[in-house]
């Protein structure tokens, strides 16, 4: 009787499972709509390379004077009544969140009225009710006819100004809210009064949730400054119609405007950007990336790939 004998070598190892060739799955719906959004751009700008604009008088008048004041007074106006918006939005969410009854109802009103009508027709009655108040009278301090006291730019700045308070009241009363009632309590126990709670604990903490939509509201503030050439205010529109009338190219004004309000609503984005990461310091372990950083994150990436593996040959 013969034996089988197995020549197989003992060291030899076992043969493992074949490796798994794992195979991208194609999104084909991707390409198409990409191929699409790239052809409608492409569409819009030949339409406006081919209409009658002369692109040509846009740079020519894009730092002139009159530009550049209403540029300076469109900043000087968002800066303050965004000042007004902010400082009324505090008083009016404390008073809305106060136990009386009486300031509550005070605050509730007023945010119900000046958020329920348009603030270009808040600027016009503001800028008409000399037809109600023909004189303002504050006494030994002030006496004059409100047509001239009621400049285009006070007009300018009680319309916004007023009208942003309503708006920054619900975002402050939103912050406020998001703090958990034992952090006052407990300075309450510790002694301290409701006011020097809200400026050290509660103030302090809802600012996390209260600066992200400030932001946005300062960038909406700036191109709401639009409304207030209907009083005859010369800010960045203002000035741009004006020269557009007199150089006879009216579109072509307007396109420069538009690229100007594009300019300074991104530098206020980076700064929104900023101040939000600097709030969020308490709020997450690690903070975002900056835009800066993940370039120099992706640049040296992409340089430690390119040099070569195991030394020079």
């Amino acid at each position: 009787m013969t034996v089988d004998i197995d020549k197989t070598p003992a060291d030899t190892p076992p043969a493992g499972p074949e490796a798994i060739k794992a195979i991208p799955v194609r999104h084909y719906g991707r390409y198409v709509s990409a191929v699409v959004a790239i052809a409608l751009l492409v569409g819009v700008v030949y339409a406006f390379s081919q209409g009658k604009i002369n692109w040509d008088a846009i740079p020519d008048y894009f730092f002139d004077d009159r530009i550049l004041d209403g540029v300076g007074k469109t900043l000087l106006l968002t800066v303050l009544s965004m000042a007004i918006g902010v400082i009324g939005g505090v008083l009016l969410a404390v008073m809305r969140l106060s136990k009386n009854p009486v300031t509550s109802s005070i605050a509730w009103f007023y945010i119900w009225f000046f958020r329920g009508t348009p603030v270009l027709v808040q600027l016009i009655v503001w800028f008409n009710l000399g037809l109600v108040f023909e004189y303002i009278n504050l006494g030994p301090f002030y006496k004059d006819e409100w047509s001239d006291f009621m400049t285009p730019f006070l007009t300018a700045l009680l319309g916004l100004g007023l009208n942003e308070a309503a708006y920054m009241a619900e975002i402050c009363r939103a912050g406020l809210l998001s703090v958990d009632e034992g952090q006052t309590e407990a300075s309450h126990a510790l002694g301290m009064s409701h006011a020097k709670t809200l400026r050290r604990i509660v103030i302090p903490q809802a600012m996390r949730v209260i600066v992200p939509p400030t932001g946005n509201e300062v960038i909406n503030m700036l191109k709401t400054t639009s409304l207030v050439s209907v009083v005859q205010y010369p800010e960045l529109l203002r000035a741009a119609q004006d020269i557009g009338q007199t150089s006879g190219a009216p579109a072509e004004m307007l396109f420069l405007a538009a690229a100007w309000y594009l300019l300074l609503t991104s530098v206020f984005s980076v700064g929104q950007y900023y101040l939000e990461r600097y709030y969020a310091r308490g709020s997450s372990r690690s903070l975002p990336a900056t835009p800066f950083q993940k370039i120099r994150a992706n640049v040296l990436s992409l340089s430690s790939r390119s040099k070569p593996k195991g030394g020079t040959a």
